[in-house]
């Protein structure tokens, strides 16, 4: 088996994400060798192989889905915006410089598309199957002459193409066509059906919508997939909750012991990688909100300052919301902040960044002895490590170096009383360590909190995993999936005026 399939969506977060995980998963259950892939990804929310190279975390999620190491040829072209108009290109897993989106679309996409093939080509001679995910909608037409990431990558490599509509939202039949119908012939050719994904309620009154859109289209729904509560997994294009809403929308565990504990994340401007925060949010009484407001701060038990594209600018921010004079005066009393990457940048005395923002020297909150200098090299590892008498895994993505000249040490950075700093992203993965800041977090804040003992994060990845795959197994026609996936498109799919604009 050489099989493939371009996982594409009616528009951004129509589910591309999960459903390609989920395929992942019901493919390796059935003893296929699979990979995923997306040859371009825009994401704030990054993750470090082991070989050292950064790629988007939906792309490193889909690779536990089919149980491997994820590596740089799985996403081989990340974007990571800096403001409305620019993003830094990492290209194989290395930052290669910053481009404005004119810039991008004007040349240097197009240009990639080999080294996008290749990799596409590498994977496919080393896996039975290749499930691809798109970006945004394929049809995106003023995009189209120079997409590598859809249609592109579809017609270069012949990958049939599956597109998922969010019916959530409303609209999904409509959206099914219009998609079909702005793609020209030959795009078309290779749109072999689609998926419906987070319906709610009788699926037979949606039927003969369904059978339909087959009349109109010449093409099947290969499944409908219900509406799950909890399955937010590592997503990409934007934060997948309300800035003032709690953490998804799984419902928070019992607390083991008599209290809960209140965790308050600052939405700063260009948040990266607030995953970090899912495995507190997965602790059994731990609410994890994120918020806007100093006031917000005051009956938190824990402030977490998270990762930012932006530190300059985010300090910026911090201090007009009053959020920075909010930080320092709890800092002074001593309750619990922890700062990570940028967070822990913030909190430092002094920023020295002529790479990010250019804007040279900036004082930070002052809060940590630490003094910061921004590196055009890009540091990009995974550390190991203790802390709290415990084993901690991580991995670091930035370009601030720190310079720590007091305080105790923690995790390559520092703690004072009871604020926490460290570029480690990923360490409250960590289940023993985890459970021990938690501890001490309570034991700071005077509340009678207590770690479930049997929490393993890894475990609760897992099962999120396998409801993924059973999705697929239990509402998809997984029969003709197969086919798909095997074979490519169906033969003689109809074309639907008017076609893409000449």
């Amino acid at each position: 088996m050489n099989g493939g399939l371009l996982v594409a969506g009616t528009t951004s977060d129509a589910g591309k994400s999960v459903v390609t995980a989920g395929i992942c998963r019901w493919l390796v259950r059935q003893g296929v060798r699979v990979a995923p892939f997306k040859a371009q990804n825009m994401s704030l929310n990054s993750f470090v192989t082991r070989e050292g190279a950064e790629i988007g975390r939906a792309q490193a999620m889909q690779a536990q889905a089919c149980r491997i190491e994820p590596t740089a040829l799985m996403n081989p072209v990340l974007l990571k915006p800096g403001g409305e108009q620019s993003s830094q290109v990492v290209l194989l897993g290395r930052p290669v410089g910053e481009l404005s989106a004119r810039g991008y679309h004007g040349g240097r996409q197009q240009k990639l598309l080999g080294t996008v093939l290749d990799c596409l080509a590498a994977l496919r001679g080393t896996y039975d199957a290749v499930i691809c995910e798109g970006a945004g909608s394929p049809a995106e037409i003023n995009l189209r002459r120079t997409d590598i990431v859809n249609m592109g990558i579809a017609r270069n490599a012949r990958l049939p193409v599956l597109v998922v509509g969010d019916i959530d939202r409303g609209g999904v039949f409509a959206s099914f066509f219009g998609t079909v119908a702005l793609l020209s012939p030959q795009d078309q050719e290779l749109v072999a059906g689609f998926l419906v994904n987070k319906f709610r309620g009788d699926v037979s009154l949606l039927e003969p919508g369904l059978e339909m859109l087959h009349g109109l289209t010449g093409r099947r729904t290969y499944g409908v997939l219900p509406f799950r509560h909890g399955l937010g997994i590592d997503e990409e294009d934007g934060l997948r909750v309300s800035l003032r809403g709690a953490v998804r929308e799984s419902t928070v565990a019992p607390p083991v012991g008599e209290d809960v504990l209140r965790v308050a994340v600052c939405a700063i401007p260009l948040m990266s990688n607030f995953t970090d925060v899912d495995a507190l949010a997965a602790e059994p009484g731990v609410v994890v909100r994120f918020v806007d407001r100093p006031e917000e701060l005051a009956d938190a038990d824990l402030v977490v300052v998270p990762g930012t594209r932006g530190t300059v600018r985010a300090l910026q921010w911090l201090r007009e919301r009053g959020l920075a004079d909010a930080l320092v005066r709890r800092a002074a009393q001593h309750r619990p902040v922890l700062g990570i990457c940028g967070g822990f940048q913030i909190l430092g005395e002094h920023i020295e960044d002529e790479v990010e923002s250019r804007a040279g020297a900036v004082p930070g909150l002052g809060v940590l002895p630490v003094r910061v200098r921004f590196a055009r090299e890009k540091t990009l590892t995974r550390p190991t490590g203790k802390a709290l008498g415990e084993q901690v895994d991580g991995y670091e993505i930035h370009h601030g170096v720190a310079d720590v000249t007091g305080g105790e040490p923690f995790l390559d950075g520092c703690r004072v009383g009871q604020t926490w700093g460290t570029h480690w992203h990923g360490s409250l993965e960590s289940d023993g360590f985890r459970r021990a800041f938690l501890r001490e977090v309570a034991a700071a804040a005077g509340r009678r909190f207590v770690p479930a003992p049997g929490t393993s994060f890894a475990a609760l990845r897992e099962e999120q995993l396998d409801r993924l795959g059973d999705l697929i197994e239990q509402h998809a026609d997984t029969d003709a999936l197969w086919r798909l996936i095997e074979s490519g498109a169906p033969q003689g799919l109809p074309f639907i005026p008017p076609g893409a604009p000449a």
